[in-house]
């Protein structure tokens, strides 16, 4: 079973998009990963974000983003 991929980058995470990683991570159906960088620094710099298979996800609040997680995971199945 191919499970979804949550990215997140390490910078990201000192912003604190860190509290949306740490409650995605109880749910065992999700792959998160974390990389030095990502590679949208201008994003990275304004908002929240993560990268749910491959595709940006942003939020203004830890809460709200996981919240746009699981919204993005249900509007996009994986095959």
């Amino acid at each position: 079973m191919i499970l979804p991929i949550i990215e997140f980058c390490i910078s990201n995470l000192a912003s604190g998009s860190y509290e949306a990683m740490e409650q995605l991570e109880k749910d065992p159906n999700l792959d998160i990963i974390e990389y030095s960088c990502l590679s949208y620094c201008t994003r990275c710099a304004e908002t929240l974000f993560a990268l749910v298979n491959g595709e940006f996800v942003s939020a203004e609040t830890p809460d709200e983003l996981v919240e746009k997680i699981y919204r993005h995971l249900e509007e996009h199945p994986m095959l």
